[in-house]
């Protein structure tokens, strides 16, 4: 097994392994140190694994989470079918962190691809998070902010409160320590004590600083690709470019 990293910020790529044949207790705390290091990583060549093999893998991070409005694909719990990017998925976010205990872990594994387009961009967090000035870091971290689901949530007839969290501004992760910014424009509707119009300023300011590109990598995917991240400590946005070609993804997530 070899590791690369790909980007300054994050993202690393992990060459060598077939989990299709299941994976050593070595190998597999290597590769969950590489993903906490890097925030981000890409296992490459993983085309042969069946979804039993994606949800077998899946379940060595954790519990596996199933979405609370979204679909599974039949006959495999726990996997959502991912394909054309859309405004949701196109804005930077971690996922479904209205929730109260939001994932801890997304496993995305690439099923068809469209010839070209359709990266992922990926964002640090935790770079954001320190290239805030001393000041802004100690306010930050006295604040907490709502989360709200978005409209599929409705339109599945799910209750309002059942999809409201509210969470810490800065988040420190549970394994590294590290603090990240928790605040993202697909679920975040304003400052906790605050109205949405006293917290748009803030709010805009912090997403600017998660999308800057010095904090950011891009994700070209290729066949196969096994792409984990973590929620806790990044961002993630699909570049809707994708010109009618079909796009597939098989799509985990583990409960944080």
């Amino acid at each position: 097994m070899e590791i690369k990293r790909l980007a300054g910020a994050l993202g690393a790529e992990v060459l060598g392994l077939d989990l299709s044949r299941g994976i050593a207790d070595r190998a597999f705390d290597a590769v969950r140190d590489a993903l906490h290091e890097n925030g981000v990583i890409c296992i490459r060549d993983q085309g042969a694994m069946t979804p039993q093999d994606q949800l077998a893998f899946a379940a060595r991070w954790g519990d596996i989470s199933i979405h609370p409005y979204v679909p599974s694909i039949e006959g495999y719990p726990g996997i959502m079918k991912i394909y054309d990017p859309n405004p949701i998925t196109q804005t930077w976010h971690s996922d479904s962190t209205h929730m109260t205990n939001p994932h801890a872990y997304t496993l995305l594994l690439a099923r068809i691809l469209p010839a070209v387009g359709a990266d992922t961009m990926f964002a640090s967090a935790v770079k954001a998070f320190e290239s805030l000035s001393p000041g802004l870091q100690a306010m930050l971290r006295t604040l907490f902010a709502v989360h709200e689901g978005t409209s599929l949530a409705a339109d599945a007839g799910l209750d309002h409160e059942a999809v409201v969290a509210v969470h810490p501004v800065v988040r420190a992760h549970p394994d590294t320590g590290a603090e990240a910014l928790f605040v993202n424009d697909n679920y975040v509707t304003r400052i906790d004590g605050w109205t949405p119009e006293e917290s748009q300023p803030l709010l805009e300011y912090l997403y600017g600083e998660i999308g800057l590109y010095e904090n950011t990598y891009r994700h070209r995917w290729r066949d196969g690709d096994l792409v984990i991240w973590d929620n806790r400590s990044t961002q993630h946005a699909v570049v809707g470019d994708v010109t009618g070609e079909e796009r597939v993804l098989h799509r985990v997530t583990i409960a944080g």
